[in-house]
């Protein structure tokens, strides 16, 4: 698997998940650590000893990557995983399940399913996983990993990862960890180490015919295009299909047999771009990708860093451009003042006046001089906002953002003049 020597969360997560302690785990995406939670379950559970252990992930993209790595790192240990997620027949995880795992990993709301009707029992769980943590929570997940570790053992490890720690997560930790292991690796870098990280100023009208731009010029891997709703998605690869673009997508409203058979098609190398929505920030993981464009500007800084993460993974090199349109230049201002790297200013670049009208401006000064908006952990703990709590699709719940907030400033759902 050509793994020379440890990246730093996992040097320092797996001696202390081997020698039974809990852990606190603060790192970045791509910075390993599945591998830092996956080696010491691998090491401490049995074949054919029933479920030992559980990882919790919030997508279904994300749970599908983490199995895929665990089917590599188990391959001769006879260990079995099954991935449930909600979307896929709960019939066909029936049978997974009758052949005999050891390891589940499962999105909260489809878990609650089989733990309901009684084809997953956690009497038997020696580990538990919570990856990425703050999304979980900010997806409206806290009931319901609350209602699971309620029923996973006592005497149990404990381990999770997150890229912030809001105070929601520590009072889960407070509550349902052992004196857990703090492990910080590079808490506050939100730089895109690796990344050359560049921005063009441009009319929304406009943006189509960069992203074309940009895309020929790849000549060094695979492009993913992040766009903030599946309207925006659903139209950006449609006008790159019809420009004779070798290209898949992922959003919300594709059944999950499609999800899969795109997010397969890209990762095996057979589409040149995706074209996703955030959801699929967390669960993408291609070596391959040498670009990454945002076609508009995310509303909190994390996700640009989440959406930027899927290239230069493991150490690697990458480019991420994001496309800014008029409207926008405020909410890009206060990510950039995140970063700690010199971005790319293509405008100067590519010699393109920027001219805001005088009422945008008043607008993206009042956003880009008013602080970060950083993830604060809001999330939705008593559910609603009609998401099925226990089952179905809740997995999906972050795609009804669909970006119209903000007293009517974005305009991300339309083509609008700016």
């Amino acid at each position: 698997m050509n793994f020379l020597e440890p990246f730093p969360i996992q040097a320092a997560a797996i001696p202390v998940l081997l020698s039974g302690q809990d852990v606190i785990g603060q790192a970045h995406t791509g910075t390993g650590k599945t591998a830092a939670f996956s080696l010491p379950i691998l090491q401490n559970i049995v074949p054919k000893g029933g479920i030992q252990a559980l990882i919790l992930a919030p997508t279904r993209e994300l749970a599908v990557q983490i199995s895929g790595e665990i089917n590599k790192f188990a391959k001769y240990t006879g260990i079995r995983n099954v991935t449930i997620y909600g979307g896929q027949s709960i019939n066909v995880q029936f049978n997974d399940l009758d052949r005999g795992v050891e390891i589940v990993v499962a999105t909260p709301g489809r878990l609650i399913d089989h733990l309901k009707r009684g084809s997953i029992e956690l009497n038997d769980i020696k580990f538990v996983v919570l990856d990425e943590a703050d999304t979980m929570l900010d997806m409206g997940f806290i009931d319901d990993i609350k209602f699971i570790l309620d029923l996973a053992p006592e005497h149990k490890i404990t381990s999770l990862f997150s890229a912030t720690m809001p105070p929601e997560i520590l009072r889960l930790a407070e509550k349902y960890m052992r004196h857990p292991q703090q492990i910080f690796i590079d808490a506050d870098d939100l730089s895109g180490e690796g990344i050359d990280q560049a921005f063009l100023i441009i009319k929304d009208r406009e943006k189509t015919d960069y992203l074309m731009k940009f895309i020929k010029e790849n000549k060094n891997g695979q492009t993913i295009v992040f766009c903030s709703t599946k309207d925006r998605t659903r139209r950006v690869a449609h006008e790159l299909t019809k420009a004779n673009f070798n290209v898949v997508s992922i959003q919300g409203d594709l059944s999950q047999f499609r999800r899969d058979k795109s997010m397969y098609t890209f990762k095996k190398g057979k589409a040149d771009i995706l074209v996703a929505t955030d959801v699929a920030a967390r669960g993408i993981d291609v070596p391959e990708v040498a670009l990454v464009i945002n076609y508009d500007v995310p509303n909190q800084d994390l996700v640009y860093f989440h959406r930027i993460g899927r290239t230069a993974r493991a150490g690697g090199k990458g480019r991420a451009i994001t496309l800014v349109s008029y409207s926008s230049v405020g909410d890009f201002r206060a990510i950039a003042r995140q970063t700690k790297v010199q971005m790319t200013d293509l405008n100067k670049e590519l010699g393109i006046e920027v001219k805001i009208p005088d009422t945008l401006k008043r607008e993206t000064g009042q956003r880009g001089f008013g602080g970060s908006r950083r993830y604060t952990g809001r999330s939705r703990y008593g559910g609603g906002g009609g998401g099925r709590r226990y089952g179905g699709r809740s997995e999906g719940r972050s795609e009804h953002r669909e970006r119209h907030s903000g007293g009517g400033k974005h305009y991300y759902g339309l083509r609008s003049r700016w």
